[in-house]
């Protein structure tokens, strides 16, 4: 019999979420986190947690540390497999901060003071006292996507900016030197609608502006979850339909019910013909409890055995490092610098 040929290479796909919070939320779990998993049936995944940027403002140690387990725990309990995709932290292969100092150098002063996120984010202290490693932080995202040269990158509107100068930043390499980095593509997620703050719902879910009381954190304990949406605001009149200028409260949760169940607004919107919106939100509450009960559990589960965590983001720091380090044997090759020779016994 002939010998079968290998089936194909997937496209490469990475992302990456920063640990800055104890728990994910609704709102980024539905738009982002939970779509990563379908990405593992057509593409070779590697999604990390971005620990070295969580230092671009002060951070906690101890904190640090443990919200970086969590976040790589929740990973797993939305569906992410270890045996198919690498889950790494970020400070764990080193070729993100060398491959950054590459880019740096490429890169103009007056293009990273453009940059949005560090406008936004140093407009609050002032830009003196904002740490250079905020300014250099977009360098370091172009870094951690050119190390494994993805075909794709999931991004949403706000990171499209930092995409831009990553695909820039590649062309200018690829230019000065010599073709190295393929340029990535932006993957556009599902579209799903933005989750708003049950006590605002003219604002979006967030864990910065909500109030505790306007934000569902995917580890709080379900009752406590479920309390809130039945506490959540609503219109005036009674009717139950769609209409997020007019019914943004019942609007929003249309949307979650819609996300969570997997049955069309205009089917709920027929199911709640005539009744009221008590009914709604006490079907919606038992339905997020079903929901976030398992992620919960599984979170905790392997927070529980931290060896094992550990082992498996050690598997997926190996498995990043394999390809981070011939990317950046390539990109030191071709800047000049002169290898390493082989390490000579002392006599």
């Amino acid at each position: 019999m002939p010998e079968s040929s290998p089936p194909p290479a997937r496209p490469r796909v990475l992302s990456g979420i920063q640990p800055t919070a104890d728990s994910f939320h609704l709102g980024n779990y539905i738009g982002a986190v939970r779509q990563w998993a379908a990405l593992q049936e057509d593409f070779e995944p590697f999604f990390f947690i971005a620990d070295m940027h969580a230092i671009t403002v002060e951070a906690d140690p101890k904190v640090l540390r443990e919200r970086s387990r969590k976040s790589a725990a929740q990973l797993i309990a939305a569906g992410v497999d270890p045996q198919r995709a690498a889950i790494f932290l970020q400070s764990h292969v080193p070729e993100h901060a060398q491959l950054a100092w590459v880019l740096m150098c490429l890169t103009g002063f007056g293009e990273a003071r453009r940059m949005t996120q560090f406008k936004d984010k140093s407009a609050k202290g002032g830009e003196g006292a904002a740490s250079v490693g905020l300014f250099t932080y977009p360098m370091l995202m172009a870094a951690d996507i050119l190390l494994y040269r993805p075909q794709y990158v999931p991004v949403g509107e706000d990171q499209r900016q930092h995409l831009e100068l990553t695909r820039d930043l590649a062309q200018r390499f690829n230019h000065r030197y010599k073709r190295t980095f393929r340029l990535p593509e932006p993957y556009i997620l599902k579209e799903t609608a933005k989750i708003r703050d049950l006590q605002s719902p003219d604002n979006k879910m967030s864990k910065s502006a909500s109030s505790p009381t306007g934000i569902i954190e995917m580890l709080d304990p379900p009752s406590q979850s479920a309390k809130k949406v039945r506490s959540a605001v609503t219109d005036s009149g009674t009717e139950i339909r769609f209409d997020e200028a007019a019914k943004p409260g019942v609007s929003n949760l249309l949307t979650i019910y819609s996300a969570l169940a997997g049955r069309s607004i205009e089917e709920l919107e027929k199911d709640y013909q005539g009744r009221g919106y008590g009914d709604l939100k006490g079907d919606l509450a038992d339905v997020l409890v079903d929901f976030v009960t398992p992620f919960r559990d599984r979170t905790l589960e392997l927070l529980d055995d931290p060896a094992e965590l550990d082992r498996i983001l050690e598997d997926g720091s190996e498995r990043a490092a394999a390809v981070a380090s011939r990317t950046l044997a390539d990109v030191y090759d071709r800047v000049g610098f002169v290898p390493r020779g082989p390490v000579r016994s002392a006599r």
